[in-house]
């Protein structure tokens, strides 16, 4: 059996667990001077329950790559940014309980590898690899710019408010480039998409104006993504 697969499900499974073995809910003392528990620009704590159909496609889809397309070339593509964010992402939660920093730098680099990885899946297999490679890069997308709107919170760079506005509206702004360039990919904006839905819904009480925006950027997604679906298929990277 080839050893690209199998690396990717083993990836796959260490990342999985990591999110049981770390318990991570936003930087505190320790990874910022200012401690950031609960700020403006973090979603509300139920949109983090989308990781469990995360977690469950990227499972699935890395047991068919070894059982059912361990020899198929157009997986092979995927593989290999995907196996290099995987291998980012399994020491996150870990490098996150420590330094706001580091983890932000690399979860912007596990967001790029896997929009990278996205890019390249093949239409033929859009629910067992697109789909679920979708999923995981869309959420990573919004969630770097939560990263860093925390991290610039809690080193006092601007006020939770600020960065909630300035890092929000870069992930409207970042999903959409994205959304439009990839193409036939909806569970990237399906992702990004519920990301901003948690912000826009826990500020609607509190800061209405990013609320509102919030919800008009996810409108303009979504119409992004049905427009790109009925364009045609998604960006090849060779």
């Amino acid at each position: 059996m080839r050893p690209l697969p199998l690396l990717v499900l083993v990836f796959t499974l260490a990342f999985v667990a990591s999110g049981y073995f770390f318990p991570f809910d936003g930087y505190d003392t320790g990874q910022v001077p200012i401690p950031q528990p609960d700020p403006p620009v973090q979603p509300a704590g139920w949109a983090f329950s989308i990781w469990g159909l995360i977690y469950l496609g990227l499972i699935v889809s890395a047991l068919v790559g070894v059982f059912a397309r361990a020899d198929d070339p157009d997986w092979d593509a995927v593989r290999g940014p995907l196996l290099a964010s995987l291998i980012v992402g399994t020491p996150w939660l870990a490098v996150a309980q420590r330094s706001a920093i580091w983890a932000s730098i690399m979860i912007v680099v596990m967001a790029v590898l896997a929009i990278w990885a996205a890019s390249r899946a093949p239409e033929r297999d859009r629910w067992l690899l697109r789909a679920p490679v979708g999923l995981y890069a869309g959420w990573l997308t919004a969630a770097s710019f939560v990263s860093w709107g925390s991290t610039a919170g809690g080193f006092g760079w601007l006020t939770p408010e600020a960065a909630a506005y300035l890092f929000v509206g870069g992930a409207v702004a970042a999903a959409l480039i994205v959304q439009s360039w990839l193409g036939r990919v909806p569970t990237f904006a399906v992702a990004a998409g519920w990301g901003l839905f948690g912000i826009a819904a826990k500020n609607l009480g509190v800061l209405p104006v990013l609320s509102a925006g919030t919800a008009a950027g996810i409108v303009l997604l979504a119409a992004v993504a049905w427009w790109r679906w009925r364009e045609g298929p998604a960006v090849r990277l060779v």
